[in-house]
């Protein structure tokens, strides 16, 4: 950067971050920052290491990792340009929580802790500038993404021939974008035009002055836009290098009609580095826009160490906002809690929010949770979803009972049955969770390693088998020599594993745990005997008020889940919880009623909201 355009990003980013603060204060402030510059790659501070400085980021992009106890470094953070970084040292002498390294070049200015103190002493309006930063930070610490929003994606095309137009996906892409931001397209051609200087784009890659000359042209184009799209050529070249390292994010754009082989570009620029240190690579594979549901994606993500995967049919404009959404970090992600039959009300809420142009781009859920999640996850019209889904559910699929209970109440084959049918209706074909249109995940719990277990890939209807295997009453799934059962156990309405998902920015939650048992008029639990008498006479004249056997074990098994609903509704951006009243969990006959009862729910919390309150869940409009 020259140091003209350098000096007046450093004073946006610095009044965007402490506010209302006069010139004499940030001049003052800024007497006392030190220039640094680091490489992709670098680290700039490592865990442990003392904390004697903060620093905030002008350009570039750095990744934060913490080390757990078995030595294994797990990320915790991205920070892009005008974020913080380290400034709890300042306050306290502990040690450096977390390693920082720079994914791309980046450029930072540094506070140290010796000229933080002389400062405090010199101005007050500094000192409670950046306190006030500092709680705003720990205030909003649980909320915060983990992913930065990308200004610069890269779009590199993965495989041969004519399936893959990175210039054709670039506009389109961009007239998403544009809808949220200011946008602006980069490839070889601009790049010389814009610098006057034909075949500079992809002269030698290894050139510096003209990687500094680039790298300050796009430093520029980030200041002044909010995303930038680098399109690289269809083949290595230096230019198609260079976009490799410039980028905060990188889309591989991938024909799956082709075959899923490495493409030269892949092999030459992405195959040596670090996942640890470089930027992200999603892949983005593509679809015609008649195909039911994708197949073979394992296949594809087999052969590349991406750190997401996206189906997008770029003709379908739905698709295309869905990846720009996803892109910059507004994508809205819908959680379904477990809760037996009352799940159907899913359903009903998921047809409220289409009518009201709410857009679902990830999905995921525990228990019946895990099957609706993939009616909303398979992308299908809404009228032939509520046709497979009644046609799945009126045969009473918990309604096979074993003689001899050695490991369960219910034998489970119908489920199966029902659950495999339902896929091949839904999908065309057996599906695996990788091949569903919009990114899913359930929840099961691991009882061979005592440990939630979250479902990301795989045999879609064994994931869903496990998901629901409530313990005592349906059968546990065997994966991979573990033994699987209901995710409810441990997490019946998981909104924290939707938090944590890349692109994420909105969560809707849909709780079913609801209910409050009455207390029970009795000094001791009847016998077997006048159980069953009492069972026998008509429901209004029974005397004891006590829940089945499958009943109870439905309901016991989520109890440590239940404890943690006010945890995860805090989670939650849009909360929902119908009442549904008299509806069991094994009142499968109930069908429309329960399916009204969620849609009618949903219709009065969302027409209750203004404009304004709901327009970040609106898909965005043109």
């Amino acid at each position: 950067m020259t140091k003209h355009f350098q000096d007046q990003l450093l004073t946006q980013l610095l009044r965007n971050l402490l506010g209302d603060i006069d010139a004499g204060a940030l001049e003052l402030l800024r007497s006392h920052l030190e220039w640094v510059e680091i490489a992709a790659g670098e680290t700039l501070m490592s865990q442990g290491d003392p904390g004697d400085s903060m620093y905030l980021s002008v350009s570039g992009r750095l990744r934060a990792y913490v080390k757990d106890d078995d030595g294994v470094d797990h990320m915790v953070r991205e920070m892009a340009r005008g974020q913080i970084i380290g400034e709890m040292s300042l306050y306290t002498d502990d040690p450096r929580s977390a390693t920082v390294v720079a994914i791309r070049d980046s450029v930072l200015v540094r506070l140290a802790k010796s000229e933080f103190i002389s400062l405090l002493s010199s101005s007050s309006q500094v000192s409670i500038a950046l306190t006030r930063q500092i709680i705003k930070r720990l205030q909003t610490a649980q909320t915060r993404s983990l992913m930065a929003t990308p200004v610069t994606m890269g779009l590199l095309p993965i495989t041969q021939g004519q399936g893959v137009s990175a210039h054709d996906f670039s506009l389109r892409l961009a007239a998403q974008l544009g809808r949220i931001g200011k946008v602006c397209i980069v490839d070889a051609a601009s790049i010389d035009r814009d610098l006057l200087q034909p075949g500079l784009a992809r002269s030698d890659a290894d050139d510096a002055e003209v990687n500094r000359r680039i790298a300050l042209h796009l430093d520029k184009l980030e200041t002044a836009h909010e995303f930038v799209l680098l399109v690289g050529d269809a083949h290595p070249t230096p230019w198609t290098q260079r976009c490799t390292r410039r980028c905060d994010e990188m889309l591989l754009l991938a024909d799956a009609a082709q075959p899923p082989v490495l493409h030269e570009t892949e092999v030459q620029y992405l195959m040596k580095r670090s996942a640890r240190s470089e930027a992200a690579e999603i892949l983005v594979l593509l679809h015609p826009a008649d195909l039911r549901c994708p197949t073979g994606t394992r296949e594809w993500l087999a052969r590349r160490p991406v750190a997401d995967h996206i189906h997008v049919r770029p003709e379908l404009e739905r698709d295309m906002a869905r990846l720009a959404r996803i892109q910059s970090r507004t994508a809205v992600g819908l959680v379904l809690a477990g809760g037996g039959a009352r799940g159907i009300a899913h359903l009903g809420l998921y047809r409220a929010l289409q009518e009201r142009g709410v857009e679902i781009d990830f999905v995921g859920g525990a228990s019946i949770g895990s099957i609706m999640a993939t009616f909303v996850a398979s992308d299908r019209p809404l009228d032939e979803v509520m046709t497979i889904a009644r046609r799945s559910f009126s045969s009473n699929p918990t309604g096979d009972f074993n003689l001899i209970p050695l490991l369960s109440l219910i034998a489970g084959r119908r489920l199966r049955n029902i659950i495999k049918t339902a896929v091949q209706s839904l999908l065309g074909h057996q599906a695996e969770i990788e091949d569903l249109w919009k990114n899913y995940y359930c929840v099961a719990s691991n009882f061979t390693q005592a440990r939630e277990h979250i479902c990301l890939n795989g045999d879609l209807a064994k994931a869903m088998l496990a998901s629901i295997a409530i313990p005592g009453a349906l059968p546990p799934v065997l994966l991979n020599g573990d033994l699987l059962c209901d995710g409810g156990t441990f997490n019946n309405f998981p909104v924290d594993v939707m938090r944590a998902r890349r692109g994420v920015g909105k969560v809707i939650g849909v709780d079913l745990s609801n209910r409050k048992l009455r207390p029970i008029a009795l000094e001791e639990v009847p016998g077997n005997w006048a159980l069953l008498r009492d069972r026998l006479r008509p429901r209004k004249q029974r005397r004891y008020k006590i829940p089945s056997l499958i009943g109870y074990l439905m309901n016991v098994t989520v109890l440590y889940s239940t404890s943690r609903r006010g945890e995860s509704q805090k989670l939650t951006d849009l909360y929902f919880n119908p009442p549904l009243e008299r509806v069991g969990m094994l009142a499968w006959e109930k069908f429309d009623h329960i399916v009204k009862q969620g849609y009618i729910h949903g219709a009065e919390q969302l027409d209750g909201m203004s404009a304004e309150q709901i327009k970040p869940f609106r898909r965005h409009e043109a």
